[in-house]
């Protein structure tokens, strides 16, 4: 009889097992260069936003107050979005910001208009905010597990959302808002738990 398997290894690539002196930005110095080309968003997630726009014009940009034009035209394929689809979200010129472009929904100060509005709405940060966004800059291999992206390549891509540390701290921990968001309460603690004892789990 096999033994049984903890589910939270099935979402997570051993990667994610791995301490590395890395940190995160700091929005304030970096002003949302991560938002610099938009986000995929499934098409499930267009038709909740589109649903709450009422709650979200308010705070999105004078010149961005038109639902309709929040979203590119043309669909794609994508086996781990929810709806096997997604649209991308409107890119805007914006010499101002990093790299010359930024999404519709980032604001002046990098900060985004989605989770602004959740916020002021008393609602979960990332209650609007398409999954690709608050993944990032985690990433999904081939098996559509959580991972991270080599460092030596990321650490210096002002977009990234990583800057060198001093010293090496788990991923688990540098991700953890991430991590706890997207595996959940109990799912965040058995990763905390298998990282500690580290061991050939993935095996």
């Amino acid at each position: 009889m096999e033994p049984l398997r903890n589910p939270v290894l099935e979402r997570i690539n051993p990667r994610m097992l791995d301490a590395e002196p890395l940190q995160r930005c700091q929005l304030g110095d970096c002003r949302g260069a991560c938002c610099v080309f938009g986000v995929w968003v499934d098409l499930r997630e267009v038709k909740d936003i589109m649903q709450h726009a009422a709650l979200i014009l308010p705070h999105m940009p004078h010149t961005a107050r038109v639902p309709g034009e929040w979203f590119a035209a043309v669909e794609d394929e994508d086996k781990n979005s929810p709806s096997g689809r997604v649209i991308h979200t409107a890119v805007e010129t914006r010499p101002d910001h990093y790299g010359g472009t930024a999404c519709i929904f980032c604001l002046e100060d990098g900060k985004c208009a989605l989770q602004v509005a959740a916020v002021a709405n008393e609602l979960h940060p990332w209650r609007f905010k398409p999954y690709y966004c608050i993944l990032h800059p985690l990433d999904l291999d081939e098996n559509g597990r959580i991972t991270l992206d080599q460092t030596e390549e990321m650490i210096y891509d002002e977009g990234s959302c990583v800057r060198p540390a001093s010293d090496a701290i788990p991923l688990v921990d540098t991700f953890e808002a991430e991590l706890r968001y997207l595996l959940g309460e109990k799912g965040y603690q058995a990763l905390q738990e298998i990282a500690a004892k580290r061991g050939n789990v993935f095996e």
